[in-house]
């Protein structure tokens, strides 16, 4: 669909349309998919304004209304698929990260999260014929895990298109990376995400890649106590919710990495849960459980997809990135 300009909606000027683009909302898909309270607020108009200005937005783009399976069908074909560049690894997840849908990786410490995040900041750079999206990503830090030193390993690991990507300056160039300090804070990093995404919309390196490392790290520590558990799940409920639209509207892949505790009703088998409950599990399109194995091996499981069987693919984490075993 040809992009439409803010000011083709009715009753749209100049003075909306800058306010729109100030508040983050640079297309009329992230208008059609906003929420009435947020647009109000964010470009100071009523919430009856703000309402006719979504189901503008709604109709002009075509989002809302029902749809058939043959128009779902060919939606799907803008689909993208992100590598891991592990062959077993990618075919676990049906060729590699989809677009327009949240993976959500959980585990122990040391099992290969964070790797993973950083080895995808990099291959979403590379051209779309070798595995990659040909795009940037955005990285919103929780827990300080983001380090330019394993991005530089891993660009000297991918010796057929790496030299592709130019320096390691450039390529840190197109990750932006945000720490978060507070759970609202890293809520308020989607926001300033969407408006980065969409200032590069039409760049030459349009932003591809979404990540949270970690997802739940700040609200578990700022929500202790069953007391709290309920205000907790709707934050998260509600963060989750906006990281999707922001992903949908620019066809990117969204990867958030969870922690994990341990259940201590469970006897047998493996007691390992992600944090989050079902808010999380419902709301992530793939959920993917690492953990370490035997000869320092990581084993990835895909728990839950909507279209994939549940499947294990062994993988290797290595100073030159992640590695067939």
């Amino acid at each position: 669909m040809a992009e439409i300009d803010l000011e083709e909606l009715p009753g749209v000027g100049p003075t909306i349309a800058d306010k729109l683009r100030e508040a983050g909302y640079a297309t009329v898909e992230g208008i059609a998919t906003a929420t009435t309270a947020d647009l109000a607020e964010a470009v100071e108009i009523g919430e009856a304004t703000a309402k006719k200005l979504i189901m503008a937005a709604r109709k002009m783009a075509d989002i809302g209304g029902f749809k058939t399976g043959r128009d779902i069908l060919d939606k799907r074909k803008d689909i993208r698929k992100l590598k891991t560049l592990v062959p077993e690894f990618d075919d676990l997840l049906g060729g590699g990260l989809e677009t327009q849908a949240i993976t959500e990786v959980y585990g122990e410490f040391g099992s290969g999260k964070s790797q993973l995040v950083h080895q995808l900041a990099v291959n979403v750079q590379i051209p779309e014929a070798f595995g990659g999206l040909g795009g940037s990503a955005i990285y919103i830090d929780t827990e300080n895990t983001f380090r330019p030193e394993r991005i530089e390993q891993m660009l000297a690991g991918l010796e057929d298109v790496g030299p592709e990507l130019g320096t390691l300056e450039e390529v840190l160039d197109r990750i932006h990376v945000a720490r978060a300090h507070s759970s609202d804070h890293q809520m308020l990093l989607i926001d300033s995400a969407r408006e980065l995404a969409s200032e590069l919309r039409n760049s030459e390196w349009p932003v591809r890649l979404f990540i949270v490392d970690s997802l739940t790290a700040l609200f578990r520590s700022e929500y202790a106590g069953r007391g709290t558990l309920a205000a907790r799940q709707q934050k998260l409920n509600r963060h989750m919710h906006d990281l999707f639209k922001v992903i949908d509207e620019h066809n990117a892949v969204g990867l958030v990495t969870n922690q994990v505790m341990s259940n201590p009703a469970v006897l047998f088998g493996d007691p390992t849960r992600p944090i989050g409950g079902n808010i999380v599990g419902h709301t992530a399109t793939f959920r993917l459980y690492l953990r370490k194995s035997k000869g320092g091996k990581r084993i990835a499981r895909l728990v839950d997809s909507p279209n994939l069987p549940d499947g294990e693919a062994a993988f290797m984490v290595e100073q030159a990135g992640l590695k067939p075993c």
